[in-house]
């Protein structure tokens, strides 16, 4: 849950990291902002995993390299068991293969250590807002992975057309935009957003924000001029 004006809701927060000093330093950091509580600190990937289960978190940050369950492996189990749960990548890997392994594993987000601090929590707010979020040190190499000629899968595929609205819904979701922001952007119910974002997956076979924020970039959608803000 987001901050609201007014209410006491804040975005709940499990941290997982089996350094305790770092991990003790995060939740320091982590709550002293005013839409965020921490309500959990694992200190390996199994506790993490059981943790997130248990306290439904709007978002885990899990350390990749832990002890007897890894990042990805825990990352990979959370999103199967919890997916209404954002996983959020902290690590001292500023890799492309570890970030596109946690990205097949279903993280939303991934984070290095070097650059925590004001981009840890930005990081945090936009993957529970349904965003994405990239450092921006490794971001650059994975756009140029990403790209595809627009238009086609990556079979060579033309892609199926999608109509104005399913467009309109799938920029502004690639855009970081949750459900209830678009919806409210565009003069719609969130189930009519769901509605026109179900159609669009399924018409470009997309099954994860990875997914999205590929075609969108193919597509060119995520121009400045484009910026919905």
């Amino acid at each position: 849950m987001h901050v609201v004006e007014g209410t006491n809701h804040r975005w709940r927060v499990l941290l997982a990291d089996d350094h305790a000093v770092l991990r003790e330093g995060l939740a320091m950091l982590v709550s002293t902002q005013p839409d965020m509580e921490v309500v959990g600190q694992a200190r390996s990937g199994r506790e993490a995993v059981a943790m997130a289960q248990k306290l439904k978190p709007d978002v885990a940050v899990l350390d990749v390299s832990m002890p007897d369950v890894g990042g990805a492996e825990a990352a990979e189990q959370i999103h199967a068991n919890c997916p209404e749960v954002h996983v959020l990548a902290l690590t001292r890997h500023a890799d492309q293969g570890y970030l596109r392994r946690m990205l097949r594993a279903g993280a939303a987000g991934y984070v290095v250590k070097r650059a925590a601090g004001d981009a840890l929590i930005g990081a945090i707010r936009t993957v529970a807002g349904g965003g994405t979020y990239v450092d921006p040190s490794l971001a650059g190499a994975l756009v140029a992975r990403m790209i595809r000629q627009p238009g086609q899968d990556s079979g060579g595929r033309k892609r199926p057309a999608l109509s104005e609205r399913e467009e309109q819904v799938l920029r502004l979701i690639a855009w970081g935009k949750s459900n209830k922001e678009v919806a409210t952007q565009l003069g719609i119910s969130v189930k009519t957003v769901e509605f026109y974002k179900a159609g669009a997956l399924d018409k470009l076979q997309l099954r994860s924000r990875t997914d999205i924020l590929r075609h969108a970039l193919a597509e060119k959608w995520l121009s400045e001029e484009d910026d919905p803000e």
